[in-house]
């Protein structure tokens, strides 16, 4: 399966080779591989200025999501207190993960780039979305110490081959030097597309969906566990699978995604 392996371009091959050479052979790749193969953007496909990266007007469509956050939602607040500070819908339902992260909001070039990886086997995107997953997270992975994916059902995952979720964690450990484990949470059934339900339909399809492994309890009993999904609608999934992750004596559960949905004022809507 293609769930732990992206693929290389001919460029990347080229400077890894003349990269052996030393620093000189670093330079020389690089220049080499441009020829050969020119810098184009990762969603449009146009001339971009570095391999693996999204030009200018691309770049311009991000709605990043930058401090002050609510620190439980991870959602924009409209000033910033001095310190952590809480939005009024967190105050209101409090969430049963810890804290929340996301790279940026669910629209423009990080919208498609999501459905690209997710949808059109795109694996050439995760490096770009692991890095900035690192930096919208580094408060919640400076105190994880395991990482693991929401897990796709059994068939879903025969039929797409991988899963978008386990491609981002594991590349996320990697960068960070974590324990990756995508065998600690499972489904337990087969749930219907969140595609189009509302929130009470949401928690109700994955309610009681997710579980973790008697033998594998050892794992996440007394951890710190960094969840990992490519996009945050409601909280419906990620809720599930806190409690999964709760229940086998995860001492907090944090969560991070590429993006998040929003409505007007609220995460969870």
């Amino acid at each position: 399966m293609a769930q732990n392996s992206t693929k290389t371009d001919p460029s990347t091959a080229m400077k890894r080779t003349l990269a052996a050479f030393g620093g000189a052979g670093t330079r020389l790749a690089a220049a080499a591989a441009d020829v050969i193969a020119p810098p184009v953007c990762l969603h449009c496909h146009q001339p971009a200025a570095s391999h693996g990266a999204l030009c200018a007007p691309c770049w311009s469509t991000i709605r990043f999501i930058r401090p002050p956050v609510c620190d439980r939602l991870g959602i924009p607040l409209p000033y910033d207190i001095g310190g952590p500070a809480l939005s009024a819908e967190a105050v209101a339902d409090p969430p049963v993960f810890d804290r929340a992260r996301s790279v940026a909001h669910h629209t423009g070039a990080v919208r498609e780039l999501v459905h690209d990886l997710k949808f059109r086997d795109r694996d050439d995107v995760v490096d770009l979305l692991a890095n900035w997953m690192a930096d919208a997270g580094r408060d919640l992975i400076a105190v994880a110490e395991v990482i693991v994916p929401v897990p796709l059902g059994r068939w879903r995952l025969l039929r797409r081959t991988f899963n978008q979720s386990a491609l981002l964690a594991q590349a996320l450990a990697r960068r960070a030097g974590m324990t990756y484990d995508p065998l600690s949470l499972v489904r337990t059934r087969a749930t219907a597309s969140q595609v189009g339900l509302t929130r009470m339909q949401r928690e109700d399809n994955v309610r009681g969906a997710f579980a973790v492994p008697e033998k594998r309890r050892s794992r996440i009993d007394g951890k710190s566990v960094l969840l990992i999904d490519d996009v945050m609608t409601t909280g419906a999934t990620v809720s599930a699978c806190t409690r999964a992750l709760r229940n086998a004596g995860a001492e907090r559960v944090d969560v991070l995604t590429v993006a998040v949905v929003t409505g007007d004022t609220n995460l969870l809507t």
